[in-house]
């Protein structure tokens, strides 16, 4: 946590993350344009942050596109802050908060995790059920090769529909598949109104793509969930729950155990 803390601790690192936190995925040039410094210093702060894993970056064609990543708030908030008194963390608390908010005009949603694991080790958690089912609840139906149908099944409902497919698979670098479909059951098993079940319906269907990358002796993991239309339903609902999500699969495949209900 050294490198969190010391790159939240500047000013202009903070106000990087801000903007970010304002309008998500900017490029170096659009991040320049609120501070007085050169690109090379706010090159060198976006480095550190990124080292920080507060920022990760993914190349769109030429251009370098930067996110906010929740990651480190939230291992703070799940790993450390526990033990303390809530109160007295408060302020970190509103950070972690501040940081998991995407804003609706983006179109996508972009998070980053570092995993003590193997790609193939991870390859399986985002794919067997026996992993799926333990973080997420979730069981895919599918033999994983591009073009395949994907049936979600969740707490015995089935979720089913020739638009769910994958889109990529290359093991154990890179997944993708089409979000699944908005039924009547899943909304109803998620508490979730008619009125908001109609608007999600009426959204155009997304993607989400794993990318799983070598990191020294951990495994970087990035996901990426785009193909939003603006301010979606759909995207404020991932962006809460993806984080909570993806650090269910961190602990679980870290130490065989996912994190208890609370």
């Amino acid at each position: 946590m050294d490198e969190v803390f010391k790159a939240l601790a500047d000013p202009t690192r903070r106000r990087l993350l801000d903007s970010l936190n304002t309008r998500n995925g900017q490029t170096l040039r659009q991040l320049c344009a609120g501070l007085d410094m050169t690109r090379q210093s706010v090159s060198k702060h976006l480095a550190l942050l990124e080292d920080a894993e507060l920022v990760t970056s993914v190349r769109l064609g030429r251009e370098k596109l930067h996110y906010l990543n929740a990651a480190p708030i939230n291992a703070i908030a799940e790993r450390w802050i526990r033990r303390y008194d809530r109160a007295r963390a408060q302020t970190l608390a509103d950070l972690k908060t501040a940081l998991e908010e995407s804003p609706m005009s983006n179109d996508k949603f972009v998070y980053t995790t570092y995993i003590n694991t193997t790609p193939e080790r991870l390859w399986q958690a985002l794919t067997d059920p026996a992993f799926t089912r333990r973080y997420w609840g979730v069981a895919f139906e599918t033999d994983w090769n591009p073009g395949s149908t994907m049936t979600w099944e969740e707490n015995g409902r089935k979720i089913v529909d020739p638009d769910q497919i994958v889109l990529e698979s290359d093991p154990p670098r890179r997944l993708a598949y089409t979000w699944h479909t908005p039924t009547a059951e899943w909304a109803e098993a998620a508490g979730i109104g008619a009125d908001v079940l109609a608007k999600l319906r009426e959204e155009q269907r997304t993607r989400v793509t794993f990318d799983i990358e070598p990191h020294g002796d951990k495994v970087k993991l990035t996901v990426v969930h785009d193909g939003f239309e603006p301010d979606a339903v759909m995207l404020g609902m991932v962006s809460e729950g993806w984080p909570a999500l993806l650090s269910d699969l961190k602990t679980l495949v870290e130490s065989g155990e996912p994190l208890p209900w609370i």
